[in-house]
């Protein structure tokens, strides 16, 4: 609850900051593909800090959606595949011995998440990263073959599941739920219209109908993967 309380202040310092500064407010459409195809629809406001103005920190709401084929999903709990829990969970050793694969026969999820963005601004372009916060998913029942080493009654049997509810950033794999994050270039066309392209890497995440080994119940696949996006600019005022 305190993770989640902390998430919820800075989207409120963000906004309290933004009654101040200068404000830049665009909406965009990009997708994701190779491996799979991932569309995203996204709202963002930023706001300009320093006196050139440059860099900009901002909030935003995204839409994403993910369709593709077969895939693994590894266990997700940072507590089995690292012991460990928040920022330790990114420099640990995987526990290969707590890891077993659910492996869908396709993936096909939604989610809708509050996001976090960084941007420094260059006049006919712009870098940056941006990052979900929290939010919910959405998507029907999966079938797939549950593949474990510790278990030999669960060991290939045909497991349900459907996408976790409920999307929070931690840290690594303290992570819960779905969530896309995006590292960019963008280029101005106009004072409108931008074209952006980077990397997109996603965490997607699915939950069995029942505890299999260790007690989990939660699966997750990372994807990486380049996109391509178009954004509007619909606001700018100081």
């Amino acid at each position: 609850m305190k993770k989640i309380l902390l998430v919820l202040l800075s989207f409120y310092a963000l906004a309290s900051y933004g009654q101040y500064a200068q404000k830049q407010e665009s909406i965009d459409f990009s997708v994701a593909f190779g491996q799979s195809f991932a569309p995203s629809f996204s709202y963002q406001k930023l706001y300009a800090l320093g006196q050139n103005k440059r860099f900009k920190i901002g909030w935003g709401l995204r839409a994403n959606a993910l369709l593709g084929g077969e895939k693994n999903y590894r266990t997700a709990p940072a507590r089995l595949t690292s012991g460990q829990s928040s920022i330790f969970a990114l420099f640990s050793d995987d526990l290969v011995g707590n890891i077993d694969t659910l492996r869908l026969s396709k993936t096909a999820l939604g989610s809708f998440n509050a996001k976090i963005v960084l941007q420094y601004s260059f006049r006919k372009f712009d870098i940056g990263f941006n990052i979900d916060a929290i939010g919910v998913s959405f998507g029907g029942n999966q079938t797939g073959k549950f593949i474990s080493a510790e278990s030999a009654s669960l060991n290939n049997t045909t497991q349900v599941a459907k996408p976790s509810t409920f999307n929070l950033l931690l840290i690594s794999d303290s992570d819960l739920g779905s969530l896309n994050s995006e590292l960019y270039a963008s280029y101005h066309l106009n004072t409108k219209w931008s074209l952006r392209s980077g990397v997109s890497f996603q965490f997607l995440e699915y939950k069995t109908d029942r505890l299999l080994t260790f007690e989990n119940d939660r699966f997750r696949h990372k994807i990486l993967q380049p996109f391509l996006a178009i954004s509007y600019q619909i606001g700018h005022k100081k």
